[in-house]
């Protein structure tokens, strides 16, 4: 790993390179494949000689990806139960998610 840089999306932190497909948190705002999506809170990088660490973040870097996809995650059951007094509750969870291909690191 050479050129790599460390964004901050969704409350989570990824590291990535050019050519990466990363799934991350789903973005808000209207979004189809092939649109072009700016991460600009970008904490680290590194060229394979220099690396800067932003205080939080680096001004004026930027990670431009393209969006492969928008979906859904798999189900998650939620289950509630009390034991011995009749009490049970199921519920489903399907988790919204972009997955994302890193174009180029600024």
């Amino acid at each position: 790993m050479s050129d790599f840089a460390v964004i901050k999306t969704g409350g989570k932190q990824y590291v990535v390179s050019e050519g990466d497909v990363i799934s991350i948190e789903k973005l808000p705002g209207e979004f189809k494949a092939g649109d072009k999506i700016t991460f600009e809170e970008v904490l680290m990088t590194d060229n394979g000689k220099d690396t800067t660490l932003g205080t939080p973040f680096i001004k004026g870097a930027k990670v431009i990806a393209s969006l492969v996809e928008a979906g859904r995650g798999k189900k998650v059951e939620v289950v509630k139960y009390k034991a011995k007094s009749r009490y049970l509750k199921r519920r489903g969870h399907r988790q919204p998610f972009f997955k994302v291909k890193i174009e180029t690191l600024k």
